[in-house]
């Protein structure tokens, strides 16, 4: 199955018109973004898009051998024009399979927002999927029977339609999933590149022409991440970002319940409503149980309050316990959580502070944490496959 983009851009494009925002600033030449549209196999037309017959041209392809349109979402604003020859766009009946001329065969997906996906098949078996802007697929089954060659799908806006594909076995290992409907939300840029990699997912330009079956390198995703940044820098969102895709994840909150403050009450209760709803919650500071288990990913938040724990079991706080025998106690935790995420099997992200970055602790026991949360955060950034630094809700990738 041969599909060209040509759109890869929200039903407005990319830059919008008049608008003023950085990322649409930053849309012009290569980086711009028709609104989307797919062509498959010269034959089937999803979504038609004011100017689809000179993007065909573009990409060295044309629309005259299209024998169907098919529409999977609402198109507001000025009528498009219809090139010469070219069928009726319609939407198709949530259910409703069509068989064209061309071989491929045609299914219409109901969605949980307004809009029509539809699963093309081709002739020899090669299957995709296609879903609107902001829409994911409703009642899906537990267990489908194969997943898709590739899907094509609203990544940025919708992250969890991507998790539930995942979880329903839609999207396989083996399955390339391809960001569309690029709104100025997204960034751009090498920004969303690393974005949708730490989703299993990529961005391509319009006009780019793909073989659904021709062997390609998907998108790496790090098993193990640790994302590092000041106070309210954005690291915990980040490292949520990275998970957002993916069927199944355990938060693993290190910072307990504190009674009486209404403070903390607020910060985790905003932590909470900014999760998914399918993800699990463990109030735990034992982490290296977790990290032997085989599981779904974990997402840590954060080290920082881990190792306030581990410092208070061993009285590092205190100057002579710390000199008699207290640092040698917690030396051997932090090397027993470092042996933990080295061998552990698990997808793992995990947020730590960066400490060290502004004023020095007044006192010998603030120095003595700063000290030793540099340590670890080092020693346990050494042991994944990568370190992101967060600045002004910026990440910045140190390693890999």
């Amino acid at each position: 199955m041969e599909l060209t983009l040509l759109g890869t851009g929200s039903p407005l494009g990319l830059p919008r018109p008049d608008c003023p925002c950085a990322v649409c600033a930053r849309s012009r030449g290569s980086r711009a973004r028709a609104a989307t549209a797919l062509l498959v196999d010269g034959a089937l037309l999803l979504d038609l898009t004011p100017g689809a017959a000179l993007a065909a041209a573009r990409a060295g392809r044309s629309l005259v051998g299209v024998r169907q349109v098919l529409l999977t979402h609402p198109h507001d604003g000025p009528a498009v024009e219809v090139p010469a020859g070219l069928p009726t766009a319609v939407r198709v009946p949530d259910g409703r399979e069509l068989t064209l001329i061309s071989g491929h065969r045609v299914r219409a997906l109901a969605m949980d927002s307004p809009g029509t996906g539809y699963e093309v098949v081709s002739a020899d078996g090669e299957r995709l999927l296609y879903l609107p802007p902001g829409g994911a697929p409703a009642g899906l089954a537990e267990n489908h029977q194969e997943p898709y060659d590739l899907v094509a799908a609203d990544v940025t806006g919708r992250p969890d339609a991507l998790a539930r594909l995942r979880a329903s076995g839609a999207v396989g290992p083996a399955t390339e999933v391809i960001a569309v409907h690029l709104d100025h939300d997204a960034p751009a840029g090498a920004e969303l590149d690393r974005r949708l990699a730490a989703a299993g997912a990529r961005a391509v330009p319009d006009g780019t022409v793909l073989y659904l079956g021709e062997y390609h390198e998907l998108p790496e995703v790090p098993r193990r991440t640790l994302v590092t940044g000041g106070a309210r820098s954005g690291k915990s969102v980040e490292a949520e970002r990275r998970l957002e895709t993916f069927p199944e994840v355990v938060y693993v909150a290190t910072g307990g319940t504190r009674e009486g403050d209404p403070e903390w009450a607020e910060r985790v209760t905003l932590h909470r409503d900014r999760r998914p709803g399918s993800w699990r919650t463990a109030e735990t500071t034992d982490l290296v149980p977790l990290l032997a288990e085989d599981g779904p990913a974990l997402l840590i938040d954060c080290l920082s309050l881990w190792l306030t724990d581990a410092m208070d079991r061993v009285g590092a706080w205190d100057d002579e316990t710390w000199a008699d025998g207290g640092r040698e106690a917690l030396r051997e935790r932090t090397a027993e959580l470092v042996a933990a995420v080295r061998a552990t099997r698990r997808t793992v992200v995990t947020v730590t502070n960066e400490a060290g970055s502004g004023v020095v602790p007044a006192t010998a026991a603030g120095r003595r944490f700063r000290d030793e949360l540099g340590r670890l955060n080092a020693a346990f950034g050494d042991e994944c496959e990568q370190v992101v630094l967060v600045v002004a809700g910026q990440a910045l990738v140190l390693r890999g």
